[in-house]
């Protein structure tokens, strides 16, 4: 017992099986949490970007300043995301569907070209993502087979 990590718990079945950890880790939600650290990252670009190509102070604070809240938000997710909090998907599902218009939104001229095509496709990938991931990981339930199947060799 003192040799098992807090996440490797297994409860024994009847027939002396081992169970499924209670806590098995979503498939993807590694890559999730990973893609939303890259939407993080493209955020503080674009700040760093807003704030060297300023020419009005109050707008480009503001653009800062939304930047910033949105990279908070992403790496909270991504944190959610790898805890395995449900609002974390919902979140994640947010995001990426926000990001593509947001980037478009944008123009995609001047020195944000690049960061903005790249939040564009990166918003698309993590909507597929999670939608993809979405829904039981577990390995299937006890009884799984067709309770109305019928034996056609068996004699009636």
């Amino acid at each position: 017992m003192a040799g098992r990590m807090p996440w490797d718990i297994t409860a024994a079945g009847a027939d002396g099986e081992k169970a499924s950890p209670a806590a098995r880790p979503r498939p993807g939600r590694h890559l999730i949490a990973v893609m939303l650290i890259g939407a993080a990252v493209l955020d503080l670009t674009r700040c760093g970007l807003v704030m060297a190509a300023a020419r009005h102070p109050a707008p480009a604070a503001g653009l800062a300043a939304a930047g910033l809240a949105a990279a908070v938000l992403s790496v909270r997710t991504a944190r959610g995301c790898q805890a395995g909090r449900r609002w974390a998907g919902w979140a994640a599902l947010l995001i990426g569907a926000a990001s593509a218009p947001q980037a478009a939104l944008s123009g995609f001229h001047g020195p944000y070209t690049i960061p903005d095509t790249a939040t564009a496709v990166l918003g698309v990938l993590l909507t597929v993502a999670v939608l993809a991931t979405a829904g039981s990981a577990g390995r299937p339930g006890r009884y799984t087979e067709n309770p109305c199947t019928i034996d056609r060799g068996a004699p009636w």
